[in-house]
């Protein structure tokens, strides 16, 4: 069994902690419902990449201003973090939109139309 390396662990870490703290700590309305997906972090530890999907919004256009609001909160999110993490170090956070729900979601239709379409041309064949 692999090990996690301590990246690995502080990004597990980060994706639970940020996503409680998004919910009950950023009040702005601008945010909505917010669900981190995932967070990559830099060797180094310094940095932090992390993925958020926003509940009704279907694209990273879409999800611009809540992106905005979540990365000027950055620094405070950051802050709480580092008084519930005893590390030396908390990474800087910058957060991104997660794109790959959608993506899954419209392969998915696109496999479920493509057997749609299968079944109906073998019943026209028949």
């Amino acid at each position: 069994m692999k090990e996690f390396s301590r990246t690995d662990r502080i990004a597990d870490f980060l994706k639970r902690e940020l996503g409680s703290l998004i919910q009950l700590q950023i009040r702005d309305p601008r945010v909505g419902m917010v669900s981190v997906t995932d967070a990559e972090v830099s060797r180094d530890l310094s940095h932090a990449k992390v993925y958020v999907t926003v509940m009704g919004k279907d694209s990273a256009e879409e999800a611009k201003e809540s992106l905005a609001v979540l990365n000027k909160a950055a620094g405070f999110l950051r802050s709480k973090v580092a008084k519930s993490n005893n590390a030396r170090t908390t990474p800087q956070l910058r957060f991104y939109y997660d794109s790959s729900i959608d993506r899954g979601q419209r392969l998915s239709k696109l496999i479920q139309d493509a057997v749609e379409s299968d079944r109906s041309r073998q019943q026209d064949d028949e």
